[in-house]
């Protein structure tokens, strides 16, 4: 039991990362039906800037935090700018090759920058355990969990107690209809792209304690994070969230009790189990179109 809790925890924290790259995903195809397949390198840029900040400037943990995010939303502002938005209304084949492009980009441009070896941020977070009884739970998973739910918090109350939150709900739910009505879309989509990236950089912070960064990690997360966005319903915030806890708890358990090899085919065959029962995911909304 106790080897049940403590891959629960691990799982769990892993998948919150996963939820957390799921969730930009989501948020991006809401407000402008694109795929941003560069979601993972969003993620990698913004733990590359995090230990910039933190581990080679010496900035305070909490401030090299804040610095990376702030840095990455502009970058998420201007990568839509300059990616996506010249091509907007083009065939949807032509803007996932456009952010499949970028991904390659970024994973080139800091390989150059930071070079290839894994690196690592300290944080507040990386020693210490929490000890109930025989149970030894790490204090950095813990914490990964815990901002989690404060950021998925955040969001909920950003989206829906506020003006922006709401115009940025009416874009996503009819772009056209939004304009007519005075919401300036084109505006609203980069503060959308560029919260995008910002939670993409806490994932990529929050990643630190469990892992290493490299110049490859936004890939290989990437292609965990959206079988979990698909899995919960692309078009569901809170669904994100649940398919990335469930991928990585899924995972975990595969890995401890199952044969070599199962730890990363297990959440695709759960996927694809949940899929030929459901198919527009666990918390997607089955929509008829008339053509």
């Amino acid at each position: 039991m106790l080897d049940f809790v403590q891959q629960l925890v691990s799982g769990v924290a892993l998948g919150c990362v996963y939820g957390l790259i799921a969730l930009g995903f989501v948020l991006v195809y809401k407000a402008t039906e694109v795929v941003n397949f560069a979601q993972g390198d969003l993620m990698m840029l913004g733990g590359f800037f995090a230990f910039t900040f933190i581990g080679m400037m010496g900035l305070n943990y909490w401030i090299g935090f804040a610095g990376a995010v702030a840095a990455m939303a502009l970058f998420g502002m201007l990568a839509e700018r300059v990616v996506v938005r010249p091509i907007l209304g083009y065939p949807q084949f032509s803007i996932i090759m456009a952010t499949i492009g970028l991904g390659y980009f970024l994973r080139s441009i800091a390989g150059m920058i930071w070079g290839t070896d894994d690196l690592k941020i300290e944080t507040p977070f990386s020693q210490g355990v929490l000890r109930i009884g025989s149970l030894v739970l790490a204090y950095d998973k813990l914490s990964v969990i815990a901002a989690t739910m404060i950021l998925c918090t955040l969001l909920w109350l950003f989206f829906n107690r506020t003006t922006l939150g709401t115009a940025m709900r009416a874009s996503s739910e009819n772009m056209l209809a939004a304009y007519y009505m005075g919401i300036p879309v084109k505006r609203v989509v980069s503060i959308v792209w560029a919260i995008s990236a910002a939670v993409a950089t806490c994932a990529g912070v929050l990643l630190a304690p469990i892992t290493f960064i490299h110049s490859n990690v936004g890939l290989v997360l990437g292609l965990k994070a959206f079988p979990a966005a698909v899995l919960g319903g692309f078009g569901s915030i809170p669904g994100a969230v649940v398919g990335g806890v469930l991928i990585g708890v899924i995972e975990s358990m595969a890995g401890f009790y199952l044969a070599e090899g199962w730890k990363d085919v297990a959440p695709y065959v759960v996927l694809l189990a949940v899929l030929l029962l459901k198919p527009e995911g666990l918390f997607g909304l089955h929509v008829r179109k008339k053509v």
